[in-house]
């Protein structure tokens, strides 16, 4: 039987979208940590988006492990045509600084592309083994018997890890701090008082901080959390300078061309101005970032700076 022309271009007119988006090239955004953490659900909120934007399929796939280093690691050996790009927190930049025989420079191996989001870090601790009275009055207990008060953190070089080192040093104390695989063991060890403080992501920290179970003494940043806003910040405890925010990036490898680094940086400055990317970003405490790539670049060399001058002391050394 013979169709008519007119029939069977009609009976293709719903497949075009589908093959267009199967002849749309493939791009990889690698998860360097597991799925169902910050740096996970903020790749899987902008990557649809971004694939959509770009006339992409964009696939999250997560390669974690090594404190971040495996899926880097495989971005970095990644031919730079813009198919292979990482998603990583402020912690990609210290990778050489706590581990040994990492095979790849986090700056010099890298194409910036965009920063995605920041978030607001809290100190916190045991209501039952830290005193009322805000930042002055924990100084003090710190201070009397500083093996009273050891700390958790999240991971060797994280963000959390570096505001620790900084509030010990400013507030003259030498307290223990443990290093755990990831925010939520860390916030559990709190919680049940093996561990009596830490310096937590805000968003993890506020349903424990609501209920009770968490006590917050100040937000590591310059201005208070609009999350949060009867928090104080470090700063008007008594303490200020210390100012650690969280980050979360996209690199490419090396080499990356410019005109491809910059169509990029364009389409993650237009989401974040999403208001539908900004409130799902909202929700889990963070904040989309708008900025070109030469902001992104010099955040980059200043933030590595620092976190050499804070490494070397706290005596950090690669493990």
């Amino acid at each position: 039987m013979r169709i008519p022309r007119r029939a069977l271009a009609a009976s293709l007119i719903p497949l075009l979208p589908r093959a267009a988006r199967a002849q749309r090239r493939t791009v990889r955004l690698v998860v360097p940590a597991a799925p169902g953490g910050a740096i996970d659900v903020i790749g899987r909120i902008y990557a649809p988006r971004l694939g959509d934007a770009l006339e992409q399929n964009w696939v999250v796939e997560n390669r974690s492990g090594a404190n971040n280093t495996l899926g880097a690691a495989e971005v970095a050996r990644a031919a730079p045509d813009g198919t292979t790009l990482l998603v990583n927190a402020d912690i990609h930049l210290m990778a050489r600084r706590v581990m040994r025989a990492v095979p790849y420079d986090p700056v010099a191996d890298f194409t910036p592309v965009a920063r995605l989001a920041t978030a607001p870090m809290v100190l916190v601790g045991n209501p039952r083994t830290t005193p009322e009275g805000g930042v002055p009055a924990l100084v003090a207990a710190m201070r009397a018997r500083p093996e009273a008060f050891p700390f958790a953190n999240s991971a060797l070089g994280a963000m959390g890890h570096l505001a620790t080192e900084s509030f010990k040093q400013k507030a003259g104390v030498d307290s223990l701090v443990v290093s755990y695989r990831g925010t939520a063991p860390a916030i559990t060890d709190v919680l049940s008082g093996n561990a009596a403080l830490m310096v937590a992501p805000l968003g993890s920290a506020l349903p424990h901080i609501e209920a009770g179970r968490l006590r917050a003494f100040a937000v590591m940043g310059p201005r208070r959390s609009d999350r949060a806003p009867a928090i104080p910040t470090i700063g008007e405890g008594g303490m200020p300078g210390l100012d650690f925010t969280l980050w979360y990036a996209v690199w490419g490898p090396r080499g990356l061309p410019a005109a491809e680094a910059d169509r990029l940086n364009a389409a993650i400055q237009a989401l974040a101005r999403d208001p539908d990317i900004r409130a799902r970003i909202a929700e889990g405490g963070a904040e989309p970032v708008a900025e070109d790539r030469a902001a992104f670049a010099r955040f980059i060399e200043a933030e590595a700076e620092r976190n050499a001058r804070i490494a070397q002391v706290a005596g950090i050394q690669p493990e």
